[in-house]
């Protein structure tokens, strides 16, 4: 049986990438993803720990990468932190609504 490897880093977008350590300079960034995608095959989504993207936003990373794209969505602290895991229960309903948005290409949470 094959195993399929996952690589990827926290995140991609990144200004202080943008200097030539790993986005070459000049590179605009609405070209970021699409240059990270030459190198790994996953990322982590770190801006919904911070705030929920809306559905539009996952479909639209999903539309933007390849079939074997993998993202790893970051659960919310309003969550995990404010909520404390305890009545939560509309709160996960939204967060797993809107990354559904990502369909086939949702990977851990």
């Amino acid at each position: 049986m094959a195993i399929k490897t996952f690589i990827g880093t926290s995140g991609y977008n990144y200004s202080h990438w943008s200097n030539g350590v790993f986005y070459p300079k000049g590179l605009p960034q609405r070209k970021w993803l699409e240059h990270y995608m030459s190198f790994f095959n996953t990322v982590e989504l770190n801006v919904s720990f911070y705030r929920l993207p809306k559905k539009s936003i996952f479909e639209g990373w999903r539309k933007r990468t390849p079939e074997n794209f993998t993202f790893v969505v970051k659960g919310s602290r309003f969550i995990t932190h404010v909520k404390k895991l305890k009545d939560c229960e509309e709160p996960l309903k939204l967060f797993f609504n809107n990354a559904e948005g990502l369909k086939e290409k949702l990977g851990a949470v």
